[in-house]
């Protein structure tokens, strides 16, 4: 590949030709998977968790670079994460973490957050006891009044 080709930075061209956290987790406790074939991209990102802790987590992704070097960077970013941190994700991350997107590739580092919340939420539902605690330390956080800065 040619050292000139500069759409891509080089932490987006790392992830993308050794991406990291390629394949499946066969015992995996949460799947997500977005994308559709008729637009060109398909995400999926399965978790494993333990304690509340996203102890590993793998994709697959059948798409452009950037969405590859999306999935790679954000399994990355989310492991050691609790199940509260993760829902918290944002691509934004992703984007910071690569050096960057070009405006018409961001959809892929969106697609590597919708991925990992679905996986959350197929966790979430077949574990509705961690569900009920992590709802009720939301609506804790929620009706707590705010802290002026003054």
């Amino acid at each position: 590949m040619s050292e000139t080709y500069t759409l891509y930075g080089q932490t987006v061209m790392d992830h993308f030709m050794n991406p990291r956290n390629m394949g499946d987790l066969p015992d995996a406790d949460g799947v997500g998977e977005v994308g559709a074939a008729a637009c060109g991209d398909i995400m999926k990102i399965s978790l494993k968790i333990q304690d509340g802790k996203i102890t590993d987590a793998r994709f697959k992704t059948f798409g452009c670079g950037s969405a590859i070097a999306s999935s790679s960077m954000a399994t990355e970013l989310i492991k050691g994460r609790t199940v509260e941190e993760a829902l918290n994700f944002s691509n934004q991350e992703v984007v910071d973490a690569l050096g960057g997107l070009p405006p018409v590739k961001i959809h892929c580092s969106v697609l590597a957050e919708e991925a990992l919340k679905a996986a959350l939420e197929d966790y979430l539902k077949k574990h509705p006891d961690v569900a009920a605690k992590v709802k009720e330390k939301e609506a804790a956080r929620s009706a707590a009044p705010e802290t002026a800065n003054a």
